[in-house]
Parts: structure tokens; C-alpha cells; sequence
């Protein structure tokens, strides 16, 4: 249970709105004051740990460090399975939509899917303007394992963190990447 600091106090200023109805103005004031138990962090041996910006690179290298361990039974980095999931769980997707659905650039992508082309687990085919990228047998029978491998870091980080925690987590963090876009 984590200790309670000393409550913040928010004062909302006062709003005033104006209704004219049939020549009777009416006023209304509203303020209000929120009390707000935070809870107190816990102790930190930097003076960024309040920092989103320090704080999420942080938890960044942390995350990719235990799925690259994780991955590693399949015989790839977290990034190259997440592209392989992906292209497995559609044949034919374009590099925009995988993009989009990995939250990468275009760019990183691309060089992604070179690399899985080079180690036979991708292929495109081009079709004038379009590139559809597919799996090729090798990478389809991959896909069991990376997604067991998946599961396994699921696990190993809601063992840390707790389910609920994790997921909720990884809930906010979503919702603060697509308000920061």
C-alpha cells in the first residue's frame, strides 16, 4: 500500500455565466476546492524521476531488454517478431498499415522488412504503385513460437507489475501516445 503525502489543494476560480431570459439576468458563481491525496513516490536516486520524458525512456530500455530476452528463443529481436506477427496475421499488408499498426516510421519499416527479406522470413511483391508484403513459409512457421514468446513476456512483467497494473499501464501509456502525436 503505498504511504499517502500531504494533500494538494486545487482551487477552481470562480465562473460566472449569464442567462438573459425574457429581460431576468441570472447569476451563477460556482467555486469549489478539491482535496487530492497523491501517493508518495517511491524513493528515487535521481532528480528526474518526476520526468515523463526521463522516466519513459527509462521504462523504454527496461521493456526492450526483457523482450529481447524473451524473443530470443525465437532467434529474433522483439521488433522483428512484432513484424512478423504481423505480417503473418495479414498477408499482403502494406509497409503504411504496418507503420501504423506498429506505431514505427515509415522508414524503420522498411529497413524492418529488409532485413526479414535477407533472412527469408518476408517478401514483397510490388504491384505498380503497391507493396504488399508476405510471409513465406519459414516465417508462418515461426509463429507459434513468437507469439508463445509473447505470452511469456505478458507474463513476466504482470508477475512484476501485476495483471491489473500491467495492463492498466499499458492502457495510459497508449492513451498519452496518441495525445502526444
Amino acid at each position: 500500500m503505498p504511504k499517502r503525502c500531504a494533500f494538494f489543494l486545487y482551487l477552481i476560480n470562480p465562473i460566472i455565466f449569464e442567462s438573459n431570459q425574457k429581460k431576468n439576468t441570472i447569476l451563477f458563481v460556482c467555486t469549489s476546492i478539491i482535496y487530492t491525496f497523491v501517493p508518495e513516490m517511491e524513493k528515487c536516486d535521481s532528480k528526474y524521476c518526476s520526468c515523463l520524458y526521463y522516466s519513459a525512456n527509462a521504462l523504454s530500455r527496461i521493456m526492450t531488454k526483457m523482450a529481447d530476452e524473451t524473443f530470443a528463443v525465437t532467434g529474433l529481436s522483439s521488433s522483428y517478431a512484432f513484424l512478423l506477427m504481423t505480417v503473418n496475421d495479414k498477408p499482403g499488408i502494406q509497409p503504411n498499415e504496418i507503420s501504423t499498426i506498429m506505431q514505427l516510421t515509415p522508414s524503420t519499416i522498411t529497413r524492418l522488412i529488409e532485413k526479414m527479406e535477407t533472412r527469408g522470413l518476408l517478401y514483397r511483391e510490388h504491384s505498380g504503385r503497391i507493396t504488399e508484403v508476405y510471409p513465406t513459409q519459414s516465417s508462418l512457421d515461426l509463429d507459434y513460437k513468437i507469439k508463445e514468446a509473447w505470452k511469456n513476456l505478458y507474463q513476466k512483467y504482470s508477475n512484476i507489475l501485476g495483471k491489473e497494473k500491467g495492463d492498466e499501464l499499458a492502457a495510459l501509456i497508449h492513451d498519452a501516445t496518441r495525445k502526444l502525436e
